[in-house]
């Protein structure tokens, strides 16, 4: 899948040390959980494999088209956490610090919000941050997904009294009008 910059794609084996590199950086984790260490990013790294294949869909590699470096991963997930909203399938992305602030999160993720109500047809997406992540509540507001405080939770998978429980849920669906025109 393209955008004007981006190539979204399937995972190689050359992507591990990138994303091992990005998830180490603690200015990319720091709303998402604690750095990760080699083991625990190619732990992730053979989750995401794995849900392709049980699902058809997840999160792609994306690479600068003109490069043809790896900047991080924008796609689509099942949450495998119990909350008010699941079952669902959520809109995510995590690029490199380095390529914040040029609009790749928000051009991503057009892509793939086309791809699942187009190709997978699906009728919604949600996405979670924490409330205080405001980049990613800036892309989710780009690609016109809305919020309503009334749908905000606690994360399942975090402890009571953890920074980064309480979360945010924001929602498209693909019969707004404005889905895919952003």
């Amino acid at each position: 899948m393209e955008s004007g910059r981006l190539l979204l794609r399937p995972w190689k084996e050359e992507d591990r040390e990138p994303f091992c590199a990005m998830n180490s950086d603690p200015r990319v984790m720091e709303f998402i959980s604690e750095r990760m260490t080699r083991a625990e990013s190619n732990l992730l790294f053979d989750r995401i494999e794995k849900h392709f294949k049980e699902h058809g869909f997840g999160l792609f590699a994306a690479e600068l088209r003109e490069r043809r470096s790896f900047v991080g991963f924008v796609g689509l997930a099942v949450p495998s956490f119990k909350a008010h909203f699941t079952p669902c399938v959520e809109i995510g992305w995590r690029l490199g610090a380095d390529y914040w602030g040029r609009g790749l999160a928000a051009e991503g993720a057009r892509a793939v919000v086309k791809y699942a109500f187009e190709e997978l047809a699906l009728d919604s997406l949600v996405s979670i941050t924490v409330p205080e992540n405001i980049r990613s509540r800036r892309v989710m507001e780009k690609i016109g997904m809305t919020h309503d405080a009334g749908d905000d939770f606690d994360h399942p998978n975090l402890p009571e009294g953890h920074p980064l429980r309480r979360h945010v849920l924001y929602r498209l669906r693909r019969r707004d009008p404005h889905a895919l025109h952003r």
